[in-house]
């Protein structure tokens, strides 16, 4: 792993007992001594914590008028920008013209800025999208000095109070700034939490005052992924990618009307042609939630088959320790998108039977 980047808390990690694995390029964490159903299982009763410091964190600030600023950001994404209100955050999709997505990403209305967060694999990509898109409105300006935490799970909140008074208050995605602590109420686990920016200098003390507590667990990739599963949620170059639309995905909901035909700003981001056509007809295929029947796990790249004919592939897939059941995600002709058709998984040179169903397999529970 000698080319990889390392967390500025890798060491803090290792004396934990993280296992390090490779991921987008960074030396991270796969799980603690706990082990990943230990660290699934509470972060859904209590509270758990994880790194996610490779993730890219992108101040836009205006070059003159930030009204100018928020309309090219929305020209690059079928979302509205423009309605965001200050202290708010919001779910976003770069596309591209031949409608696919580039990479998903939240960004947030600080006043006088934008605060964007994007996927560690396509930050590169996305950093320089950003310069080429926005070069004359506004100045990019990548974080490169602070860690990124998540705090999830139903004590979550009752944690981060005792430390920082005040996020009690905040409602899901509503973002802040506490001191040096630029806080959002948000996550990837379907659970209530928050995401925590916080100086290098100052993370490693934040985190172990955090540790400290009953509640907390460190949560390592393993139960990451899993978290996100149960939830229903995309990953970036599993479920999404550059061919897939924010249609197919199931992603609609975070395509507000305004940008939809008909509405005050309608298109007029890249794929707008592809992407209003399947708002309006329909996608050729959707992203759907799989339950195989017994206990076997089926993992991404399954191929999956209805009377013979080869319907798909699994995105995603695995075991949901809160489901106590394999789980898996995958794209299927719309025509067998339904929930309770039926189809058939080949695994391990055998086809067994699988139901498709609706997400997200656990409830999520964000505080509104």
């Amino acid at each position: 792993m000698t080319d990889l980047q390392r967390l500025p808390l890798h060491d803090l990690h290792v004396a934990l007992g993280g296992r390090m694995v490779p991921f987008a390029g960074y030396e991270m964490p796969v799980q603690y001594p706990a082990g990943v159903m230990k660290e699934h299982l509470h972060t859904r009763a209590a509270a758990g914590l994880f790194d996610v410091s490779h993730m890219g964190q992108v101040i836009l600030r205006p070059r003159g008028d930030m009204a100018a600023l928020v309309a090219g950001f929305e020209a690059m994404m079928p979302v509205d920008v423009a309605s965001l209100p200050e202290g708010r955050q919001r779910y976003g999709l770069f596309t591209n013209e031949a409608g696919g997505v580039l990479d998903d990403l939240m960004f947030a209305n600080r006043g006088d800025h934008l605060f964007v967060v994007v996927n560690a694999g396509c930050k590169a990509q996305d950093i320089a999208l950003m310069q080429a898109a926005l070069a004359e409105v506004a100045e990019v300006q990548p974080v490169t000095d602070r860690c990124l935490l998540a705090l999830q799970g139903p004590a979550a909140e009752a944690v981060l109070d005792r430390l920082v008074p005040g996020v009690a208050a905040m409602r899901f995605m509503d973002v802040g700034v506490f001191g040096d602590l630029w806080i959002s109420r948000s996550g990837y686990t379907g659970e209530d939490g928050f995401e925590i920016s916080v100086p290098d200098a100052a993370a490693e003390a934040f985190v172990r005052d955090l540790l400290a507590m009953d509640e907390v667990l460190p949560i390592g990739l393993g139960a990451r992924d899993s978290l996100r599963l149960e939830a229903g949620l995309c990953l970036y170059g599993h479920d999404l990618d550059q061919v897939t639309s924010p249609v197919e995905a199931g992603l609609a909901w975070a395509i507000q009307k305004v940008r939809r035909a008909g509405g005050a700003r309608e298109g007029g981001f890249p794929g707008a042609a592809r992407i209003l056509r399947e708002l309006a007809e329909g996608p050729a295929r959707k992203r759907v939630g799989l339950r195989p029947e017994g206990r076997a796990p089926m993992r991404e790249g399954t191929a999956l088959f209805h009377d013979d004919t080869a319907a798909g592939v699994i995105s995603s897939g695995g075991f949901g320790p809160s489901v106590g059941a394999p789980i898996a995600m995958a794209y299927l002709p719309a025509g067998l998108s339904a929930p309770g058709t039926a189809i058939e998984a080949e695994l391990r040179g055998k086809r067994l039977p699988v139901t498709v169903c609706d997400m997200p397999f656990h409830p999520t529970s964000y505080k509104r």
